[in-house]
């Protein structure tokens, strides 16, 4: 199996565990004779455990080596998924999450970094884009494929299935070539990365982005079977389309390194906010939102790529430590994006969160135009 192939595969595993508990969380509470609510604290749980292994422990994977580092980071994934599919009670399950989460913040940032490190000159966002495509299996088997599984076999089987996948991308990642970084060069503060430059522009820039994203497609779905009265298949379909829109705009990421990111940067953040000023316009237009959830995940996956391969190119003795920081500033925007729009939901319905997004956008776009040469 091919290095690529493995980073990706690995992303797919993080990502799917990432959305899996919402769409399975109903059958979940029956088994456990609870609220779907309670059951979701899992998902809390493992975005905290996220954020937190993002910070403090993925600084020690530039000193373990990063294959070394995302080898044993996986492997706490595996055994948390197998936790979970044996938990006796909803304790155990959110415990079990928990440890996924510990894993994932860990492994996020050394799939990048790795991938950084592979990828041949001239082509990293080429590359990178051909990773990030494991958030689209994620979102597809996630979104999809889980409530299926569930309803066929057992809401075990998902986890189950998850870590059989954790287990064997584990066996297949131990054999990458591990380069502990020089320890001259390494720090055990995390903070201390912010001292790099580029580095704080960057992680705003990934705040901005990604409070914009959870925060208008955490409540798309509560949009389409509440206001509007479509069925939860309906929903499923948005997802979809979301995920098919960022999966098939990798083909072009090849063209991000031709042109050059610095040109690249304007035009993606500024297409962002027109999309999602296209969102809050066609908000009570059923198909026309479904379809405009295909543009909006490509150009998201424009952005994502900006943003990370730029990350990754400020200092390559840091990379996983960078990442990390990135990872965190990404839950804690998943956190924060996901509280702050319940009431803009709430009060201005998903038009208003669009148009909030939209807002969360533009001071990136300004930036970036103002300042070309300096990295997202």
């Amino acid at each position: 199996m091919r290095p690529i192939a493995v980073l990706t595969a690995a992303i797919a595993v993080v990502g799917s565990n990432s959305l899996v508990l919402a769409p399975i969380a109903a059958e979940v509470a029956d088994g456990f004779q609870t609220t779907a609510p309670n059951v979701l604290l899992g998902s809390a749980l493992f975005g905290a455990g996220t954020a937190f292994s993002a910070l403090f422990l993925a600084t020690r994977a530039d000193a373990l080596g990063l294959a070394r580092a995302l080898t044993l980071a996986v492997s706490a994934i595996a055994v948390g998924l197998i936790l979970s599919s044996l938990a006796p009670s909803l304790i155990w399950l959110i415990v079990a999450q928990c440890l996924v989460g510990l894993g994932s913040g860990t492994a996020l940032p050394c799939t990048y970094a790795i991938t950084a490190d592979l990828a041949p000159k001239d082509r990293e966002a080429e590359t990178l884009g051909v990773v990030l495509t494991g958030w689209t299996i994620s979102l597809v088997a996630g979104v999809s494929l889980s409530a299926i599984i569930a309803d066929l076999l057992h809401w075990r089987a998902v986890f189950a299935l998850m870590a059989l996948a954790s287990v064997v991308i584990t066996l297949f990642i131990s054999r990458l070539p591990n380069a502990p970084a020089p320890r001259g060069t390494l720090s055990k503060n995390p903070l201390k990365s912010l001292k790099i430059p580029g580095v704080p522009q960057g992680l705003f820039y990934a705040a901005a982005f990604m409070t914009a994203f959870y925060g208008s497609y955490g409540y798309l779905g509560a949009h389409l079977t509440g206001p509007l009265g479509l069925s939860t298949t309906f929903s499923g379909i948005a997802a979809l389309f979301y995920g098919i829109g960022f999966g098939a705009s990798a083909v072009f990421d090849r063209y991000i390194d031709q042109f050059g990111q610095a040109r690249a940067r304007p035009i993606a953040f500024g297409t962002l906010v027109v999309t999602y000023l296209l969102l809050a316009s066609f908000a009570q237009h059923s198909i026309p939102l479904v379809a405009l959830c295909m543009i909006w995940g490509a150009i998201n996956h424009f952005g994502l790529n900006l943003i990370v391969s730029n990350l990754t190119a400020l200092e390559p003795t840091k990379r996983a430590a960078i990442l990390g920081l990135y990872s965190a500033t990404t839950y804690l925007a998943m956190f924060f994006g996901t509280a702050i729009y319940g009431q803009i939901f709430a009060h201005y319905g998903f038009a208003g969160c669009a148009i909030a997004s939209a807002l969360c956008v533009v001071p990136v776009l300004v930036l970036v135009t103002h300042r070309r040469a300096a990295p997202v």
